[in-house]
């Protein structure tokens, strides 16, 4: 071999093995951290107006990970929706092992979503007022039911039941239209509209299909609530 092509030949050797060891390294705590938190990150759905925690569990500092001929790989230990305590797997192949490594991490999630709670004791038949709500941060976790983003859209409504204070105001607590209530009833044609009032004769909230009964006429009607206190019926 002259020394034209010895030194071509060992240009690319250098090359190569520099290539080799820029491949092969051992994953340091903060990379296993990040690809844990990636992996559970991209099987959360439905985050949208929500705050997101994602905290992996604390490695031991005596841990030393292998080295890694390929990039490590991330993916969730089972198929259930991602909770409060879920667990990652992470793995890679190894030169110096006969079979892939791996480790499993605890990962805890919290999402929090934005909550009317009530700011003061609420009992049964009480007028919600401004300042007996406020807008909470509240972990996902603990809302069993419909619940409300915006203090407005419960202001002039009562509480059919005794709500505690801190605790989330769910749309199964209220009622927009309670039973007794005078309410003003609505009923639109394409041309015009028709204002009377009458007597709810069943809680709801705005959507809810409740029996009423028209003063004038003592009719009962089905009505759809529209507002607090307004109903509309179908003509």
């Amino acid at each position: 071999m002259n020394i034209k092509a010895f030194n071509i030949t060992a240009t690319f050797l250098l090359g190569f093995c520099a290539q080799v060891s820029a491949q092969i390294s051992v994953p340091s705590q903060e990379e296993i951290h990040q690809l844990a938190k990636a992996t559970v990150a991209a099987k959360i759905d439905n985050i949208a107006g929500a705050r997101v925690n994602i905290e992996p569990q604390m490695l031991a500092t005596r841990m030393s990970p292998p080295r890694c001929s390929e990039p490590m790989q991330g993916s969730m230990a089972s198929d259930r929706e991602i909770g409060k305590n879920n667990t990652v797997k992470i793995s890679c192949t190894s030169p110096d092992m006969d079979y892939p490594w791996q480790m499993f991490i605890s990962v805890r999630v919290e999402i929090l979503r934005p909550v009317v709670v009530a700011d003061a004791h609420l009992g049964s038949g009480q007028l919600i007022d401004p300042d007996k709500i406020r807008l909470e941060w509240v972990d996902q976790s603990q809302l069993r039911g419909s619940q409300y983003e915006d203090t407005q859209d419960l202001v002039g409504t009562r509480a059919k039941r005794r709500i505690a204070k801190d605790s989330p105001i769910f749309s199964a607590n209220v009622c927009f239209v309670c039973r007794g209530d005078k309410v003003d009833i609505m009923a639109r044609t394409e041309g015009f509209m028709i204002k009377t009032q009458g007597e709810a004769l069943q809680d709801g909230i705005v959507g809810d299909s409740i029996r009423i009964k028209n003063s004038r006429s003592n009719r009962r009607l089905d009505a759809t609530i529209i507002g607090i206190g307004e109903v509309e019926v179908k003509m």
